[in-house]
């Protein structure tokens, strides 16, 4: 099976590439922006006809698209998530490979969800922010397309790999300063939101079934329980051996008077403002994840303790 995969640098890409590497039937081309992808494209500036014109050379079996941005303006969001799946999905439209493809998109999608629900795939996304609307909307261009496709909700991914600036990264990175500068207390804002945690590796593991599978639509990756992220700093500060006292600043939702990572010894000013879970999506998100296990034979295998000591791991070895 020859497999393209768009986005293979990335955070989910890598490990995508990893998982697909692994599975000796599979031929993998990478696409990206990088000097060290296959073939170097950029699905945000580059044309469906050039692309097209790559497809039908290539001829893959399967299109793996991990590529999109987080962070940045509506602008920028745009481009990188919507844009270069219109991109793409007119490419595939075009070519003569009717490759299937297995787009990721996020939980985000959704937006806010009532406390102590389970979000399924049938319910209506109300995104919160621009990233959420941007990855919604490519969403819909895939669904729409008339595509062998399948599109990968991921909820709040974790693990090894996981960004310095995301919020498990931040807390991770001031749990290290603490521990580096010997401070026995720690205080940290932002910590009241419940988010459904997600390894990497699971992740890479669900995009490899979806490839092989049938299945088309939506489908949630997530693990099915919602942890407070307070309750993920407790369980990091045991995995890290910190024994000093965690301090949740007090707040009203919203804005926060810090941002994770605030540690007792810095200066007492006003940290700027900044949200626990930049995604728009509240206090709470939990996934059902009944779907994936039904239709792709998919189910979580690494839990959070995992994810969080890989997380440890890394933020401790940084100079």
């Amino acid at each position: 099976m020859r497999v393209l995969l768009i986005g293979a640098n990335g955070y989910l890409g890598r490990f995508v590439a990893d998982r697909l590497l692994a599975d000796p039937a599979v031929q993998l081309t990478a696409l990206g922006r990088g000097d060290d992808a296959d073939v170097r494209f950029d699905l945000a500036s580059g044309s469906p006809g050039a692309l097209t014109r790559f497809l039908d050379a290539v001829h893959p079996g399967v299109v793996v698209n991990c590529a999109g941005a987080t962070r940045g303006g509506a602008r920028d969001l745009t481009r990188h998530n919507t844009v270069a799946v219109a991109t793409v999905c007119e490419a595939l439209r075009r070519s003569g490979c009717g490759a299937r493809l297995v787009q990721i998109g996020c939980g985000a999608e959704y937006g806010p969800s009532q406390p102590g629900s389970s979000t399924a795939e049938d319910a209506v996304p109300r995104p919160g922010g621009p990233y959420g609307v941007s990855k919604l909307a490519a969403t819909e261009l895939v669904l729409g397309s008339g595509l062998d496709a399948v599109v990968l909700r991921v909820f709040s991914p974790a693990g090894p790999g996981t960004p310095a600036g995301s919020p498990l990264g931040r807390l991770a990175e001031a749990m290290r300063r603490a521990m580096q500068s010997g401070d026995g207390e720690l205080k940290l804002g932002g910590l009241g939101a419940q988010r459904d945690f997600v390894d990497v590796r699971d992740v890479a593991r669900a995009v490899h079934a979806a490839s092989l599978s049938a299945a088309q639509g939506v489908i949630n990756i997530g693990s099915g329980r919602a942890v407070r992220l307070r309750d993920a700093a407790a369980v990091l500060a045991r995995v890290a051996g910190y024994g000093g006292a965690l301090h949740e600043l007090d707040g009203p939702p919203g804005p926060l008077r810090a941002t994770i990572g605030h540690p007792r010894s810095e200066p007492d000013h006003a940290a700027p403002v900044a949200y626990p879970y930049p995604d728009g999506c509240g206090s709470w998100q939990q996934a059902d994840v009944r779907t994936a296990r039904d239709r792709l034979g998919w189910r979580p295998r690494i839990n959070l303790e995992e994810s969080l000591a890989d997380i440890w791991m890394e933020a401790a070895c940084r100079i």
